[in-house]
């Protein structure tokens, strides 16, 4: 027996429930680049690590910066409260967008967390502003 069957799959049903609240909770970096190059971009890009000035050196077009520790029910009350937040950090190491994705549902708040971050971005090969 190897590693790979050590404990058994899941049922498919369980499956799917599994993989279904995944995606419920993240996207990736193909999917966010793939909506905005197709001008379908319905949902706020949030930034949300680092300082003003890291953010002007490098950071996914379109995207907004605002730091974890910087979002508030004052600061997204700009967005109806149906705004569906997609945020990113660093990439894998980070847990900035765990932090910003935390605080944005329970201030009520759609969102996801866009997996791979900057890292998965350039992994991708896609450009940054």
């Amino acid at each position: 027996m190897s590693h790979v069957t050590d404990f058994p799959a899941a049922a498919p049903e369980i499956a799917a429930a599994h993989f279904l609240q995944r995606l419920n909770l993240e996207t990736d970096c193909d999917d966010v680049h793939s909506a905005m190059k197709e001008g379908d971009m319905d949902f706020v890009l949030l930034h949300v690590v680092g300082s003003p000035e890291a953010f002007a050196r490098r950071h996914i077009a379109g995207a907004l910066h605002l730091p974890h520790r910087e979002i508030s029910a004052e600061r997204i009350a700009q967005w109806p409260a149906d705004t569906l937040f997609v945020v990113y950090c660093a990439g894998p190491h980070c847990n900035g967008a765990d932090r910003a994705a935390l605080k944005l549902a329970r201030l009520g708040r759609p969102v996801k967390i866009m997996i791979g971050g900057i890292t998965g971005w350039a992994d991708e090969g896609f450009s940054f502003a």
